[in-house]
C-alpha cells in the first residue's frame, strides 16, 4: 500500500477540521447556554448527587469538561462551592463528556451526516450574518455541528486501508497479546494522544474511527478510552500549576478520581467488556464487537458511558477521602502570599466573552479581598509600639501595594483581551464597569500605602498623638472597614442583589465623620493642643481614609450601573 506524506497530511487536516468543528460547536453552545449554565452551577447545594447531575448537565450542554472544570474551580475560589461539592461536579463532568461519543457513534457511523452537513450549513448561513446576537450564536452552533461530521467523514476516508493491507498492523500485533501489559500500553497511548490533541472527545472520535477501520481490536480500543480519561486531567493539572490552592486541589482530585477508576477497571476489563458486548447485542441490536467492526462504535460508546457512571457510583462514597488526600498533597502555604495573587483568570480563560467576564468578576472580588487584608496590616501598624514589628508591617504593606499594581495590570490586560472579541451591548458595559472598578480598587491600595507612609513619618519625626487623636483615627478605621466589607460583599453578589443604599449610607457616615474631625482639628490647632507636625500627619490620615471611602462607593456604584 502506498501511503505517502500527502495522505498523512490529509489525515491530519481531517482531524483539524473535526477539531475546529468541535471547537466552534462548543463555543456556540457556551454562548447559547451562557447565563443558564452559570445559574445552574451557582444554585448547586451540598447534595453530592445534585453535584454529579449538575456536572453531567453542564458538560452535556457545553460539550467541554474542561470548561466545566474551570467554572467549578472559580466557584470553589469564590466560596460558592466546597471542595467536596466540586468533586461531585467534576465526577458528573466525566459522564457528560461521553455524550459526544454517542453523537458520533449513532450519527457519524450509522447515518451519513456528511450528506446533510452542507445543506445544514446552507440553512444556517443567514443566521451567521444576522444582526441578532442570539440567532448568530445558533448559526455558529449548527455550522460547528456540521463541520464536526464533515471532518469525521474525511477522517474515515483518509485512514489507511487496513482491510486490504493487513501487513501494516504487523507491528501492533506484537503488543496485543501481552495480557495486562497490552492494556497498560494502549491506555498509555490513549493518555498521550489526549494530551497532544488537548481534547478527550477528539481522541475518542479518533479511537472510534481506528476501530471502525480495523486498526485496533475492541479490547485495545477500550484500553485507549481508559487512557483518555487520564489524559483529559493532565491539561487541568498543567493549568493549575500557576493557580491557587483550591484550583490545584480540584485538579488533583480530578486526576485521582480518574486514575483510580482506570486502575480498578483495568483489573476487571475482560469481564466488563464481555458484559458490555452482551448488553450491546441484546439491548442495542448490535453485532459482537469482538468480531464485528461495525458493532464497535456503539459498543465502545456504551463502555465509555458505563465505565464513567459505574466509577462515579463507586467513587462518590469516597469524595471526603479524596478531599483529605488532596488537602495533604496540596497544603496551604504558611504565609498569606497567595491571597495577593490572581486566582481565577490564571486557571485558563473560557472560550466565550460571557464565561470570561464571569471569571473576571470572581477575580475582582478576590482583588478586593486582598486589598482588605492590606488595610488590616495598616490598622495593626498604627497601634504597634515595637519599632521592629512596625517596620515589618510597613514592608509587608509596601510589598502588597506592588502586588496590587501587578494585579490591576493583569486583570486589565485580561479585560482588554475580552473586549477585543465580539461583545453584546450588555457585555461591553460590563467590561467598562470592570475597568473602573479595578482602577478604584488599586487606588484603595495606593491610599493604604499613603496611610502607612504617614505613620512612618510620625515615628521618624516623633510626632506623637494624644489619646483622643488615636481614638479618632481608630474610629475612622472602623468606618473604612465597613466600607471595604460592603464593597467586597457587592462584588461577590449577583448584580440584582447589590446593596447600593447601604453603601451610600456608609459613605455618608465617613464623609460626616471626616468633616467633624476637620472642624475639631482646626480648633485644636488654634488652641495648640498638639504639635503642628502631629496635626499635619493627623489631617493627612483621616483625609486619606475619606478617599478610601470614595473609592469604595465608586466600585459599588459601577456594579449598580450594570444592574440598571
Amino acid at each position: 500500500m502506498n501511503y505517502g506524506l500527502g495522505d498523512f497530511l490529509t489525515l491530519i487536516g481531517s482531524l483539524g477540521l473535526f477539531l475546529y468543528g468541535m471547537k466552534l460547536m462548543s463555543e456556540a453552545l457556551q454562548k447559547v447556554a451562557g447565563e443558564k449554565m452559570r445559574s445552574i452551577l451557582s444554585a448547586m447545594t451540598s447534595n453530592r448527587v445534585k453535584g454529579v447531575m449538575t456536572g453531567v448537565l453542564i458538560t452535556a450542554l457545553i460539550q467541554s469538561s474542561s470548561a466545566t472544570t474551570v467554572m467549578v474551580v472559580s466557584f470553589v475560589n469564590a466560596g460558592l462551592l466546597s471542595l467536596v461539592e466540586s468533586v461531585g461536579v467534576i465526577m458528573g463532568a466525566n459522564i457528560g463528556t461521553t455524550i459526544t461519543a454517542w453523537l458520533i457513534s449513532l450519527l457519524g457511523f450509522k447515518v451519513s451526516m456528511s450528506a446533510i452537513s452542507l445543506p445544514l450549513i446552507g440553512l444556517s448561513l443567514p443566521l451567521l450574518f444576522s444582526g441578532n446576537r442570539s440567532r448568530k450564536n445558533w448559526g455558529e452552533l449548527v455550522i460547528g455541528f456540521a463541520l464536526l461530521f464533515i471532518g469525521l467523514q474525511f477522517l474515515k476516508e483518509s485512514m489507511p486501508d487496513i482491510k486490504n493491507n493487513p501487513a501494516i498492523l504487523n507491528f501492533l500485533t506484537a503488543y496485543t497479546d501481552l495480557g495486562f501489559g497490552s492494556y497498560l500500553l494502549f491506555a498509555g497511548i490513549g493518555t498521550v494522544l489526549t494530551v497532544l490533541i488537548q481534547s478527550s472527545s477528539a481522541t475518542m472520535a479518533l479511537t472510534l474511527v481506528m476501530c471502525n477501520s480495523g486498526w485496533i481490536s475492541f479490547e485495545m480500543a477500550a484500553a485507549m478510552v481508559l487512557g483518555e480519561n487520564i489524559g483529559t486531567t493532565i491539561t487541568a493539572n498543567l493549568a493549575a500549576m500557576v493557580a491557587n490552592t483550591s484550583a490545584k486541589r480540584a485538579a488533583r482530585a480530578h486526576l485521582i478520581f480518574n486514575t483510580v477508576g482506570v486502575l480498578w477497571m483495568l483489573m476487571v476489563l475482560p469481564y466488563f467488556l464481555e458484559s458490555v458486548a452482551w448488553v450491546s447485542q441484546n439491548f442495542f441490536g448490535q453485532g459482537n464487537a469482538f468480531t464485528d467492526a461495525a458493532a464497535v462504535p456503539v459498543t465502545l460508546s456504551l463502555f465509555h458511558t458505563g465505565f464513567n457512571i459505574l466509577n462515579v457510583v463507586i467513587m462518590i462514597w469516597f469524595a471526603n477521602l479524596i478531599v483529605k488526600v488532596v488537602t495533604k498533597l496540596v497544603p496551604v502555604k504558611e504565609d498569606a502570599e497567595e491571597e495577593f495573587k490572581l486566582q481565577h483568570i490564571k486557571t485558563g480563560t473560557l472560550s466565550t466573552p460571557e464565561a470570561s467576564l464571569f471569571l473576571a468578576k470572581q477575580e475582582i472580588s478576590t482583588y478586593v479581598k486582598s486589598t482588605k487584608k492590606m488595610f488590616s496590616y495598616t490598622k495593626q501598624a498604627f497601634n504597634e509600639t515595637n519599632d521592629k514589628t512596625f517596620n515589618k508591617l510597613f514592608d509587608k504593606i509596601s510589598t502588597r501595594e506592588d502586588e496590587s499594581d501587578d494585579m490591576e495590570v493583569e486583570i486589565a490586560n485580561f479585560l482588554t483581551s475580552v473586549s477585543e472579541t465580539r461583545l453584546s451591548t450588555e457585555n461591553s458595559e460590563r467590561v467598562r464597569a470592570y475597568f473602573k472598578m479595578v482602577s478604584d480598587i488599586e487606588s484603595v491600595g495606593d491610599s493604604t500605602l499613603n496611610l502607612a507612609k504617614a505613620m512612618k513619618r510620625k515615628r521618624e519625626q516623633k510626632a506623637w498623638f494624644p489619646q483622643e487623636l488615636r481614638d479618632n483615627i481608630n474610629k475612622m478605621f472602623e468606618h473604612v472597614d465597613e466600607a471595604l466589607d460592603m464593597m467586597h460583599e457587592n462584588t461577590k453578589m449577583e448584580f440584582s442583589e447589590v446593596r447600593i443604599k447601604k453603601a451610600w449610607e456608609i459613605e455618608r457616615e465617613i464623609n460626616d465623620y471626616r468633616t467633624a474631625l476637620k472642624t475639631e482639628h482646626l480648633a485644636n490647632v488654634e488652641e495648640n493642643k498638639y504639635k503642628y507636625q502631629a496635626g499635619i500627619i493627623y489631617n493627612d490620615m483621616f483625609s486619606e481614609c475619606e478617599k478610601i471611602g470614595d473609592y469604595c462607593i465608586n466600585v459599588s456604584e459601577a456594579i449598580n450601573e450594570i444592574k440598571e
